[in-house]
């Protein structure tokens, strides 16, 4: 059984064994086109003990807006639209946490182990960690969700939530990229490095769009081919990929809210 809002993926157990929902929450960004995804029994957990919470950090996404141009621009992980949704969050109490554990028998330490997490909201009903992978490698998202897993079981956290490129954009993305460079009128890549802040090109990418100009292929096509496949590849973090771990069960029996960010999202 699935429920589809009209621009959004929010899905209903059993969907295909991948999901869980216990209440029908954040229905403002499925609405909005995010892909929400439940599991382990996060919804009732977060419905019912963190409601004020959830429902900042839904005001928080609901304000994200990333200009066509920052996803040209270098940044990686750290790119400027991450950095604005770390700020609002911050500033609405979600601190960086460094979580440290250590195994003492008779009195001798026999396991010590750190875990940085990205935000952490503290309540005096539990506590909810938060990564965002923006657009890392796709293995980050083992690390998030056996941090999680390790987390949760020594009652360190009450949920998991990790945030990512939704479906939409990750499917979009080359449309974005080619439309904005048209946009701008660019027809030749050191134009682009200098205008949208980019790192220099190295000539293995020079030559893979210079290929595609051979074949006579506009530039703006040629260009957002090689730059997409090289800087959101499959190999990076995005929904696919994440749906991928959920079903190999990676992170259970951690509560987990899933995020991706939209189309929607995107300022063109």
């Amino acid at each position: 059984m699935k429920r589809v809002p009209r621009n959004g993926r929010i899905c209903v157990a059993p969907c295909t064994g991948f999901l869980q929902i216990g209440a029908m929450m954040f229905e403002r960004l499925a609405d909005k086109g995010f892909d929400i995804a439940i599991r382990n029994h996060a919804g009732a957990i977060l419905s019912v003990d963190f409601p004020l919470i959830s429902g900042e950090l839904e005001d928080a996404l609901l304000d994200v807006e990333i200009p066509a141009e920052e996803l040209i621009g270098s940044g990686g992980g750290e790119a400027p639209s991450t950095q604005r949704l770390r700020r609002r969050l911050y500033d609405a109490g979600w601190p960086k946490h460094n979580f440290d554990f250590k195994l003492i028998v008779d009195g001798k330490e026999t396991v010590s182990n750190s875990h940085e997490i990205d935000h952490v909201r503290w309540s005096e009903t539990g506590n909810i960690a938060l990564e965002i992978e923006w657009n890392n490698k796709d293995p980050f998202f083992d690390r998030d969700l056996e941090n999680f897993q390790r987390l949760h079981a020594q009652s360190a956290i009450s949920v998991g939530v990790l945030i990512t490129r939704g479906a939409s954009l990750q499917d979009s993305m080359l449309g974005i990229v080619q439309r904005c460079i048209e946009k701008h009128g660019f027809i030749d890549e050191t134009e682009m490095v200098d205008a949208f802040g980019m790192k220099d090109r190295t000539k293995r990418q020079r030559d893979a769009v210079q290929k595609l100009l051979d074949r006579q292929i506009p530039f703006s096509e040629a260009f957002s081919k090689q730059f997409v496949s090289d800087k959101f590849g499959q190999a990076t973090t995005h929904w696919s990929k994440l749906k991928d771990r959920i079903d190999r069960g990676v992170g259970n029996p951690c509560p987990l809210l899933l995020v991706g960010l939209p189309v929607s999202a995107i300022l063109e």
